[in-house]
């Protein structure tokens, strides 16, 4: 289980476009959200993409980079991207099990045939600069997943307050 405050687990997986999506790279001042997304067959999904192309900016101006990752392959990623009308934010593909499971997240096998055979639940993380972990929204279903704008607003008041990570409180239950 991912605790606040920890180191989150490397994630580097291939981008759209050529290169790799490296979440130890190119984190803003404030850090980095993380946006795991099921794939393709999610119409959800797109159209959590297309609003994230939207926020780029205020995303930025608040400190944050932003990604989005899922375990479709490049194809699937490409037709995801033009889908969503999406050309300024990185898209990842390929997440593997292992790194789904490094980062809590909840996999699925299809329930129909437009699904892959497997692919991750929605995630949605906010990192510090530092690579620790601030926040963790970590979803089984595709529903009800966290509003950009509250988000936004997080990473707003946490940077503006130096409001801690809550919830890392580990000690054994008696």
């Amino acid at each position: 289980m991912l605790m606040p405050n920890d180191p989150v687990p490397g994630l580097a997986v291939p981008k759209l476009g050529g290169g790799t999506l490296d979440l130890a790279e190119g984190a803003g001042r404030f850090g980095t959200l993380v946006v795991f997304y099921r794939g393709l067959h999610c119409p959800i999904c797109i159209r959590e993409l297309t609003a994230l192309e939207g926020a780029m900016d205020d995303f930025a101006a608040a400190g944050a980079t932003v990604m989005a990752i899922s375990m479709d392959d490049a194809d699937r990623a490409q037709a995801t991207a033009e889908k969503a009308e999406v050309t300024r934010l990185p898209i990842g593909y390929g997440l593997t099990l292992a790194q789904a499971r490094s980062w809590g997240l909840y996999v699925s096998a299809p329930i129909r045939d437009t699904e892959p055979s497997l692919f991750n639940e929605p995630g949605h993380f906010i990192v510090r600069a530092d690579g620790r972990l601030l926040y963790a929204n970590v979803q089984n279903m595709p529903f009800a997943r966290p509003p950009l704008d509250d988000l936004l607003g997080a990473i707003k008041f946490v940077d503006a307050k130096d409001y801690p990570a809550r919830g890392d409180y580990a000690e054994a239950a008696q």
